[in-house]
């Protein structure tokens, strides 16, 4: 039987995130998290493919204690275990260290056919973990997928690159990188997030992993972000008669370009 494994992150949600419109400093302190959507596309095309070929699916996270409420959501969308590296490490890491994680974590679990992952993450959108984890597995790793088919001992994807389509085929095991596209996920029925907490979960840090210092410090470091506010005008058009101020509104608009 073939082993699916879908690979998500556990992020703040954006919609949650205020600008202080003095400094622009981003104010976190009363954002909730929520499975990244693209990683969302990764666990339902899991689940799709395993019911067209009869594979078993499981997920794999790493993040540090609050990566724990995300394990009900993931499971109620259709993997039948969970994999959870637990380790603080996960607040500064970037690509490197994540894909460092998830590499080893999968070398433990080791049965893995094909490993799903989103393109991106919806907080940084590196697109570098997938191809990483391949490049650490030594395995293939196709990316920008819009469609997937499994035939045999092999996957077949549509890799959607500009205005152009690819079509390449790997043996398994592969890493497949996925965009948003091609999907849209279920969302789960009250009974799927019941039957969640019965799923079994399985709890590693990263040093059960094997890993070191220099395999957790991350190789890019944020030094400071800022939220983007937009400046507007607030031009006002208060005197004159509604026709006056009609054609001071459009002479305005003339002027700037966008008549």
């Amino acid at each position: 039987m073939l082993n699916i494994i879908a690979c998500y992150k556990w992020v703040l949600d954006e919609q949650d995130i205020k600008i202080n419109p003095g400094n622009l400093a981003l104010d976190t302190s009363r954002a909730k998290r929520k499975i990244s959507e693209y990683d969302r596309n990764a666990i339902e095309e899991a689940v799709i493919q395993a019911g067209e070929c009869g594979a078993t699916v499981a997920s794999l996270t790493f993040g540090d204690s609050t990566a724990k409420q995300s394990l009900k959501d993931a499971l109620s969308r259709g993997p039948e275990k969970a994999y959870w590296v637990n380790d603080n490490a996960a607040q500064t890491a970037d690509g490197f260290v994540t894909a460092n994680v998830l590499a080893a974590a999968l070398r433990k679990i080791d049965k893995y056919d094909i490993i799903l992952c989103g393109e991106g993450s919806a907080d940084s959108y590196g697109q570098q973990v997938g191809p990483r984890i391949g490049a650490l597995l030594g395995i293939p790793a196709i990316t920008f997928v819009s469609e997937l088919k499994i035939e045999g001992t092999k996957v077949i994807a549509t890799r959607k690159i500009g205005d152009c389509t690819e079509v390449a085929t790997a043996e398994f095991p592969v890493v497949v990188t996925l965009l948003p596209e091609i999907n849209k996920p279920r969302i789960p029925s009250l009974k799927q997030v019941l039957g969640a907490a019965k799923k079994p979960v399985t709890e590693w840090k990263a040093s059960d992993l094997g890993l070191g210092a220099e395999d957790l410090s991350p190789v890019n470091k944020i030094k400071e972000i800022k939220g983007f506010v937009m400046s507007r005008k607030n031009v006002l058009y208060k005197e004159g008669t509604p026709a006056e101020k009609v054609a001071g509104l459009v002479a305005s608009l003339t002027k700037e370009g966008v008549l």
